[in-house]
């Protein structure tokens, strides 16, 4: 193998880099991004990047050491499988392996009005121009997006009004009984908080419902979702992103895929997953590219990842759907609390507002496929690492 085209200039594409020279990869390595910007970290856009706290987030890499072509503001636009030829708007490139990595777009509303989408850095800065104190700002999906866009644009002094299509907020991401539990933080922080609306366009000066009311806003942000980037693909298998195996093979054993376009097998869940977080786009392109190098590897961490809204912290682990029950770690109504999912006498997932300790502790648990005590680990004062049987 001597050319490895990585497409995709995110952070998995980046760790993609890093990882073939770090595992002694000599051939040519090409980069391309759709963005003109170098790899930079997303987390930060929708939090500090939107309050004025930071202004740059580029992915501190070692460019002259890596050795790597970036062919950055290149957009991918076919994929020919047979011929192992990348298509893009730059012209044809030819390679022996590559790593996918081009991770999602977020879904938009209908209508012609200005909608915000919260993805690259660029989104970012456009909405952060409009984010001035005493402006009507309209968040339309109250997920980790939407409340940590909330959290920015209340604490920069805007008014801020959120619509939430389900029961409760993040109801998709951890369920409507916990999703409820994060309502009062809305009220807290000054943001008027509506559930069970939908939004039937986004216009001119606002926002109409279906229904027919209309809300005024100033800028209007649509946090609903998004789905893999991969328009440009064919010749692989691609249901709900491209499917690989658990060592991030694609069906063609020269190309692998990881980060937020590719559903993984995972051993530990008996299924297929796709995560659109930072921390498989950090880890999991050191086996997508033990497993294109022809060494053996499997990616089977469980997933992770994080929120800062409303003044808290609020982390998860795990995998918690098919999980026997539930218990609560602490009263919600307490500044630090946890919910904890077992499936018999193993923990499947944790939620933690607040509580970084109890975070650490019981993903070292889910990794481990450690026993637990259910009564000992419902109680606060006990820490969770000393809840085992």
């Amino acid at each position: 193998m001597e050319r490895v085209i990585v497409v995709g200039g995110g952070l998995a594409g980046v760790r993609s880099v890093e990882s073939l020279r770090a595992k002694g990869f000599e051939g040519s390595i090409t980069l391309v991004g759709a963005e003109e910007h170098r790899p930079y970290d997303r987390p930060p856009l929708s939090k500090q990047v939107l309050t004025g706290e930071s202004e740059d987030t580029t992915v501190d890499a070692a460019w002259d050491s890596l050795d790597v072509t970036l062919a950055l503001g290149v957009t991918a636009t076919g994929l020919r499988v047979a011929d192992r030829v990348l298509e893009t708007t730059a012209g044809e490139l030819p390679y022996d392996g590559m790593v996918i990595a081009t991770g999602a777009e977020p879904i938009r509303l209908p209508g012609p009005g200005r909608q915000h989408v919260m993805r690259t850095v660029d989104d970012a800065r456009a909405l952060k121009a409009g984010l001035v104190p005493g402006r009507r700002i309209v968040v339309v999906g109250a997920g980790w997006i939407g409340a940590e866009v909330a959290t920015s644009a209340a604490k920069l002094g805007c008014r801020v009004t959120v619509l939430e299509a389900a029961d409760a907020p993040l109801a998709a991401a951890i369920g409507t009984e916990i999703g409820a539990l994060t309502v009062p933080w809305y009220a807290e922080a000054g943001v008027e908080l509506r559930c069970g609306v939908k939004v039937a366009s986004i216009e001119d000066g606002g926002v109409a419902l279906v229904g027919g009311e209309w809300i005024e806003a100033d800028e209007v942000v649509v946090g609903i979702g998004v789905r893999p980037s991969l328009g440009w693909v064919s010749g692989l298998e691609v249901s709900n992103g491209i499917e690989v195996d658990a060592s991030l093979r694609t069906s063609r054993p020269e190309i692998v895929a990881v980060g937020d376009c590719a559903a993984w097998w995972s051993n530990r869940y008996g299924r297929r997953l796709r995560v659109e977080h930072w921390d498989v786009a950090l880890n999991a392109p050191e086996v997508a590219v033990a497993t294109l190098l022809g060494e053996e590897a499997v990616y089977d961490d469980a997933p992770y990842f994080w929120s800062e809204q409303f003044g808290r912290m609020v982390q998860y682990a795990g995998h918690h759907p098919a999980a026997d029950r539930m218990i609560f770690r602490g009263s919600p109504g307490d500044p630090k609390w946890a919910v904890c999912w077992l499936t018999g006498d193993r923990l499947a997932a944790v939620l933690t507002v607040s509580s970084p300790r109890d975070l650490v502790q019981a993903r070292r648990l889910i990794a481990a496929g450690t026993a637990v005590d259910a009564e000992r680990l419902a109680d606060p004062a006990v820490a969770i690492r000393n809840a085992v049987l």
